[in-house]
């Protein structure tokens, strides 16, 4: 059974004094301007998750007004509103549905099955992993570990079910006697250190291996298409964590460093971040990203995808390739929450998914932390002109309506990759003739001018015989091909009375769409001219719903 994401709650955590939303198991596209929370959301979710494997102690924290370390919001009364983040699951195809919280006295996610394997199968990518992997200086080894440390390892399983992070921790600090103990106390220490070394040591170039083959296999299958010549991509542990020694005066702690290379056409690249754009450093630091989540694919009733604002160093026709890659069956089994300061971006996505996608829920933070912020529903074209329409400004309606026509007739050329939003701008009309264009050339024409436009709709099931009784009478007919001759004719019969018949609805549509274009529709028309009447824009609301109902 699998478990999503029903409810969120938050009080006085980050950028949010009381903040509420509840995507009722969907996936979420958040758009939010700087300081509206958006970064608050994706360290509310990250810090509710990694609570379910950390003491008490390191969870409370955070809600602690005395603690240094606590992330409350400076603006709230911590006497007054205690800090808390509660998350509500629901079972997929069921009503029942489980809260768990923490806060300063409650770790009700602690060891919790659901919440502990959650941890492990959902991934959380920023943009800072993105920007780390380019900042390098040209004289610097491209060494990735500081980011591999933040942003990978905590999401990492060995074979032996261990947990990567954790041994990592134990040795992070390379110091093996933290007590100063003496004698056999200390040479336990030392010793136990270095074991505890040589075991991080022994898994972590397997780890890495294993996210560097199918780094490659992801770029190759994605990114590769535009490239002049062969790219291969490593990454690879270069220096193993080792530690000697057996007392503070002769002990020697190094970390481990972990390199990415390229080569082009075999050539190898140096220094890929002198060489090598920003773009292209992107899809290397995407590979290697998205590659980790493939290879610690966890079984989980909870998985989420969450992502802050990770695609801001790529053009709009790069991002929407990747918008693709993340709507792909590779992440099928994620419920995802992508989070963006772009409204242009917030937009195209929608566009692309449809505004009124059942799985999905489109949401625009408003406020500001010293107040309230609110996660609101973004209203598509159609629901403004609907509004604007109430409140009789019908030349806002008739622009929103132009736009939501517009969007549709995209959305629908752009289902095989027709339209890049990177691309010329094309008015209403040539989109609309376009989608018109592409529709009819899906049908025979021949059959449709000659016979199906001339035949009215109550007649269509006519055209082809009712039943297959000639078929199967004819002797002169063998049983492979009487069968073969019945399943074309129903195919037919299909084509005729419900295929070609929403075809023919769909072109007359943008026949009657593009006809009230010159009047309602066109933006130039309404200043000065004769005013709209509200029966027209209502007729084109009726039009434009339809179209998009029946396109997308």
């Amino acid at each position: 059974m699998t478990s999503l994401l029903q409810r969120i709650r938050i009080q006085n955590f980050k950028a949010f004094r009381e903040f509420a939303l509840a995507p009722e198991g969907r996936h979420i596209l958040v758009y939010g301007p700087n300081g509206s929370g958006k970064s608050s959301l994706y360290w509310a979710l990250y810090t509710f998750l990694q609570s379910a494997r950390k003491p008490t102690r390191s969870v409370s924290k955070y809600f602690d007004p005395a603690d240094p370390q606590n992330l409350l919001n400076i603006h709230e009364d911590s006497a007054a509103k205690a800090g808390e983040i509660a998350l509500t699951l629901v079972e997929n195809g069921t009503s029942s549905e489980k809260t768990y919280r923490i806060s300063h006295t409650l770790h009700e996610t602690k060891q919790e099955p659901v919440i502990l394997k959650g941890d492990l199968a959902s991934d959380f990518v920023t943009y800072r992993f993105f920007f780390g992997f380019s900042h390098f200086r040209n004289s610097e080894t491209f060494d990735v570990w500081p980011l591999f440390e933040k942003e990978i390892l905590p999401f990492c399983v060995s074979t032996s079910g261990v947990s990567p992070l954790d041994m990592w921790l134990r040795i992070r600090s390379g110091q093996p006697n933290p007590t100063a103990s003496r004698g056999v106390g200390g040479a336990k220490a030392y010793e136990s250190f270095k074991k505890r070394t040589d075991e991080f040591a022994s898994i972590l170039p397997g780890i890495v291996d294993s996210i560097s083959v199918e780094a490659q296999k992801f770029y190759a299958t994605h990114f590769s298409k535009d490239d002049a010549a062969t790219v291969t991509l490593k990454l690879g542990v270069t220096t193993l964590p080792s530690f000697e020694g057996t007392n503070h005066d002769n002990c020697r702690f190094i970390p481990p460093v972990v390199e990415f290379g390229v080569k082009i056409a075999g050539k190898t690249i140096a220094r890929p971040q002198s060489f090598l754009n920003e773009a292209k450093l992107t899809q290397f630091a995407l590979s290697v990203r998205f590659a980790a989540s493939i290879v610690n694919l966890h079984e989980s009733d909870l998985k989420l995808l969450v992502l802050d604002d990770l695609l801001v160093s790529l053009d709009m026709s790069n991002r929407m390739q990747v918008v693709d890659i993340l709507l792909s069956d590779t992440f099928s089994s994620y419920q995802k929450v992508i989070l963006t300061h772009e409204l242009g971006f917030f937009r195209e996505v929608r566009r692309k998914l449809g505004a009124s996608h059942p799985d999905w829920c489109f949401l625009c933070l408003r406020g500001k932390s010293d107040g309230n912020i609110e996660a609101k529903n973004e209203k598509t074209s159609i629901q403004k002109a609907e509004d604007y329409l109430c409140g009789h400004n019908l030349e806002e309606a008739a622009l929103c309506l132009r736009k939501a026509a517009e969007d549709t007739a995209r959305r629908f050329l752009d289902r095989d990759g027709a339209v890049e939003p990177s691309k010329e701008f094309k008015g209403l009309q040539e989109n609309l003739r376009a989608a018109r264009n592409k529709i009819l050339a899906e049908l025979p024409v021949d059959l449709y001018r000659r016979v199906l436009k001339q035949t009215p709709a109550l007649h269509l099931s006519l055209l082809v015989a009712s039943t297959d009784d000639d078929i199967a009478s004819n002797a002169m007919l063998d049983p492979i091909t009487k069968g073969q001759l019945r399943c074309q004719r129903k195919r037919l019969r299909q084509l005729i009375s419900a295929e070609h018949k929403e075809r023919l609805r769909q072109v007359d549509l943008i026949d009657e769409i593009i006809a009230c274009t010159e009047r309602v529709l066109n933006p130039l028309m309404h200043a000065g001219d004769p005013p709209l009447y509200e029966a027209e824009v209502a007729n084109a609301l009726d039009l434009v719903r339809s179209l998009e109902n029946t396109l997308t």
